[in-house]
């Protein structure tokens, strides 16, 4: 599956310029063109940066990985971690005012800014439930973006968006009306629109009449199986 993203990736990318078309594809077909060094594992790291700041980012990202285990039981995702110590290489990689960003399956993107375990846990947990529906499905949006981005802000537990686990409702928002289905029209009003705060109040509020967080994965398992997401709601 990452093979066959990857393939994908480079077919839709070479023509106009790897590097300069898709940087993060191009990161991922060779980290060290675009000035990453493996640091442990699938993550990479900027070079340059110094010990200290290698060590930090290492321990955040267990960390985010085992809030993502908690919340799912087990993790079928192992991306690769790209983490930018400073603005020009996340610049460089066409991150622009985003603190992290995840692509497809494969990998995951940290800013500076976004070296933090609400950070990485939310796009880890994109990249979870992308795996688990299979590449097709993540590119037909069969798991509509307004679920997508509850879920992840459940998995990060970002207290922007919700209130502590200790309370009863975690809403901070109502949700008061259609949330958006696509990607383009989340982007388009997410700030302006409170719309992290809404989706996560709903989420978390179907997670609690579902029996807790492994309602997600039966969720998705359904989807798999050929269910709309209508219907597996």
């Amino acid at each position: 599956m990452k093979a066959t993203a990857l393939a994908i990736l480079l077919i839709v990318t070479t023509a106009a310029g790897l590097a300069v078309a898709y940087p993060t594809a191009a990161a991922v077909a060779c980290p060290s063109c675009l000035g990453f060094k493996k640091a442990s594992g699938q993550v990479y790291v900027e070079e340059g940066m110094t010990p200290q700041q290698q060590a930090a980012a290492l321990e955040t990202i267990a960390i985010a990985r085992e809030r993502l285990r908690q919340f799912y039981g087990a993790t079928e995702s192992n991306p690769e971690i790209f983490v930018c110590g400073y603005d020009n290489c996340y610049r460089k990689i066409g991150g622009g005012k985003s603190r992290g960003m995840a692509v497809l399956n494969l990998a995951l993107f940290l800013s500076p800014e976004g070296v933090t375990v609400t950070i990485a846990s939310h796009e880890m947990s994109h990249i979870e439930l992308h795996i688990r529906i299979g590449l097709i499905k993540t590119f037909r949006r069969d798991v509509p973006q307004w679920f997508d981005e509850g879920v992840a802000v459940l998995v990060s537990d970002d207290d922007r968006y919700l209130k502590p686990v200790s309370s009863p409702d975690r809403c901070l928002v109502e949700p008061d009306g259609a949330l958006p289905t696509t990607r383009s029209a989340w982007i388009e009003s997410a700030a302006s629109a409170s719309l992290y705060a809404k989706a996560a109040c709903r989420v978390s509020r179907w997670i609690a009449d579902h029996g807790g967080s492994h309602a997600v994965t039966r969720l998705l398992e359904k989807i798999v199986a050929g269910e709309s997401f209508e219907m597996a709601y």
